[in-house]
């Protein structure tokens, strides 16, 4: 009987093993006959000192800037909606691609730590030539304080929504789990998720609390830069950043908090498993920001109560004094 258990657990293994191998053959193969250049319509590669970064902008030239950064796995695209809002309402939007999703530039050395991320956060903005008021999802809240605790004078303020900060979390030292310190394994498993077209819509409503937001056309738009040539590698090569709190950075420690340099709020879901609301309050209690909560709803509320949390985004920005 035993000897039977051990020939199917290696029977198993083996299906498993050609499997993933399948997805990350997939992977190339939807991965080709993309060129760099073309990149959507609606937006334009900006040169920074450290790299060329994608950027969709909408609003007046004269509104009041605002720099949209977006979470793990997402792109400029999935503020489509609130950048359509806030424009209306007068102010200047400006949603970019985090380096390496989207149509950003992927750094050779694999290099996508909080403080470089944040270092390219402002290289953008320089390069923009605006003092923006960050409003910042997910994992890309950690970038983005990062890039406010780091040079707070290249910024007007920040709105944290749904922030992955990581209070408290020191990476130094620590590799990811086996057998993801491999970037071949790393790559399977990237091929199986994120790069996998039919399993973006069951991992987006694991985010989601209200699910059926995760909508064809939302799925379709997260899989959009996916079919971009070495989107596979390059995720794998970020994956480290997500699996690993960041070492030494300034916004996993309270007291920065304590004394954040420039006016601050927080929107958080608070059905948010993810990110779950304490956080949020522990944040706000820290830095003494408003913090504003929405009813009935999960990690990514732009996707899933757009007019709501549009709504909740520029009452925080004018209570801030940030007119349009």
């Amino acid at each position: 009987v035993m000897r039977t258990l051990v020939a199917l657990l290696v029977i198993l293994a083996g299906i498993a093993a050609v499997l993933l191998l399948g997805l990350r053959l997939a992977a190339v193969i939807r991965e080709v006959g993309v060129l760099p250049e073309r990149i959507p319509e609606e937006g334009r590669i900006v040169e920074t000192s450290l790299g060329p970064i994608y950027v969709e902008e909408l609003g007046p030239e004269g509104g009041t800037p605002l720099l949209l950064v977006h979470g793990s796995v997402g792109w400029s695209r999935m503020w489509r909606p609130t950048s359509e809002a806030l424009a209306a309402a007068g102010y200047r939007a400006i949603a970019f691609d985090m380096p390496p999703m989207g149509w950003s530039f992927r750094d050779e050395a694999g290099d996508y730590s909080r403080q470089t991320q944040a270092k390219r956060l402002l290289a953008l903005v320089e390069a923009l030539g605006v003092r923006p008021v960050l409003v910042a999802h997910s994992f890309g809240a950690g970038a983005a304080a990062e890039a406010a605790m780091l040079e707070p004078d290249a910024f007007a303020g920040m709105v944290v929504v749904s922030g992955a900060i990581g209070l408290d979390r020191d990476g130094s030292g620590q590799a990811p789990p086996w057998p993801l310190s491999y970037a071949f394994m790393r790559e399977l498993a990237v091929s199986a998720t994120v790069t996998n077209p039919p399993a973006m819509g069951p991992m987006l409503r694991r985010f989601l609390y209200r699910k059926e937001a995760a909508t064809p056309e939302v799925i379709d738009m997260l899989n959009r830069p996916n079919r971009r040539a070495g989107t596979t590698a390059a995720l794998a090569d970020w994956l480290p950043s997500l699996l690993v709190p960041s070492a030494g950075a300034l916004s996993t420690r309270p007291d920065q908090w304590q004394a954040f340099p420039i006016p601050l709020a927080f929107i958080w879901g608070d059905r948010d498993t993810a990110t779950p609301l304490d956080q949020g309050e522990r944040l706000a209690g820290l830095s003494g920001a408003p913090l504003s909560i929405l009813a009935e709803v999960g990690h990514i509320p732009q996707i899933e109560v757009p007019a709501e949390f549009q709504a909740a985004l520029i009452a925080a920005l004018a209570d801030a004094g940030y007119a349009a």
